[in-house]
């Protein structure tokens, strides 16, 4: 027997026990010791209803509890954490040529399948990353969404070792964002509205700190010489265009932070500039584990609130109000126990 909270109605969430049932060939279930709550997780939860109960979670980490038959590589009681990518087709041209996360059908956990608000899930084998024995459990669950993409979005930046990169936000994904840009070798500008997260971004490594309250942040970039790369971590897609305007040449506008709104950028200065706008979306299992073994070798952690699993309402009502500052965390008596 196990419980999982379940949104039996829009973002009201209740305590439900169940038995798991055994995993399908090609799936396992895992024991969840930690899941984290993204912001993400509140469009999920709006769809519960009582007939067809939502199980959020997409930041998974566990132990594998049991295995589908003939699965093998994998033992019960091996670490494990699953992300945002719950899954692919396998089939697809995407996932033919290795880019599974952009398969057109690819799974996500708590809306493709039920989630990790819960003491056990069921979960394609495909979609396992292992857990590094150096990160707990608390940690590890956040690396599976908001750690592999502000990772991925610093790696895949393209200038050399000591070009100057701006994020955009020191919040949940941005303080992630500094601590792996100022790892690579960067040296990392932080921006953020007012002086309060000041003395955080530069104890996380950033070299220069600028408050977008007291001028434009892209004018502000431009003072300071332009900048290679702007990672923009924050859901305001009305301060892009003024990002953009601190770039160099050659220069790279990277967003990861999504919410409503259109991009507005002047055609000139993209042509005349050679600039480059990329989108950036989570990451594969391969990259969840690259990102947790650079963590662990270069002393990268995720700033975590922990709560326990059945205080998830309260979580929810708290992520709602953006009560948490950077990553809000559930654990179950087995991550408790770590």
């Amino acid at each position: 027997m196990a419980t999982r909270m379940s949104a039996v109605e829009p973002a009201r969430l209740r305590p439900h026990d169940f038995t798991p049932e055994p995993p399908e060939p090609g799936w396992v279930r895992v024991a969840v010791a930690a899941c984290g709550m993204c912001r993400a997780d509140l469009s999920t939860v709006e769809s519960g209803a009582g007939d067809h109960p939502v199980i959020a979670g997409h930041e998974i980490a566990g132990t594998i509890a049991e295995l589908g038959a003939g699965e093998t590589g994998y033992t019960v009681g091996d670490r494990v954490a699953v992300g945002w990518f719950g899954g692919s087709c396998g089939a697809c041209r995407n996932c033919r040529r290795g880019d599974v996360v952009h398969c057109p059908d690819r799974r996500i956990p708590g809306i493709s399948y039920p989630g990790g608000w819960s003491e056990s899930v069921t979960v394609p084998r495909s979609a396992l990353a292992r857990i590094p024995d150096a990160l707990g459990f608390a940690s590890a669950a956040p690396m599976g969404c908001a750690g592999v993409t502000m990772f991925n979005a610093a790696r895949r930046i393209d200038a050399g070792p000591g070009a100057k990169v701006a994020v955009f936000g020191i919040g949940g994904l941005g303080h992630l964002g500094v601590q792996f840009a100022t790892r690579m070798g960067y040296e990392v500008i932080a921006i953020a509205r007012g002086r309060d997260r000041e003395e955080l971004a530069r104890s996380l490594g950033a070299a220069v700190y600028l408050d977008s309250s007291d001028r434009e942040p892209g004018q502000a970039l431009r003072e300071l010489g332009g900048v290679d790369a702007v990672i923009s971590t924050a859901p305001a897609a009305e301060a892009l265009g003024e990002l953009a305007r601190g770039l160099r040449a050659h220069g790279q506008l990277i967003i990861t932070g999504t919410g409503a709104g259109d991009l507005e950028l002047p055609v000139g200065a993209i042509v005349s500039n050679a600039l480059r706008i990329t989108g950036h979306l989570t990451g594969s299992p391969a990259d969840i584990e690259d990102a947790m073994r650079f963590a662990v070798l270069h002393g990268i952690r995720p700033m975590v609130e922990e709560r326990p699993l059945e205080e998830a309402q309260q979580g929810l009502e708290d992520l709602a109000a953006s009560a948490p500052r950077f990553r809000a965390v559930l654990t179950t008596a087995l991550g408790r126990g770590e």
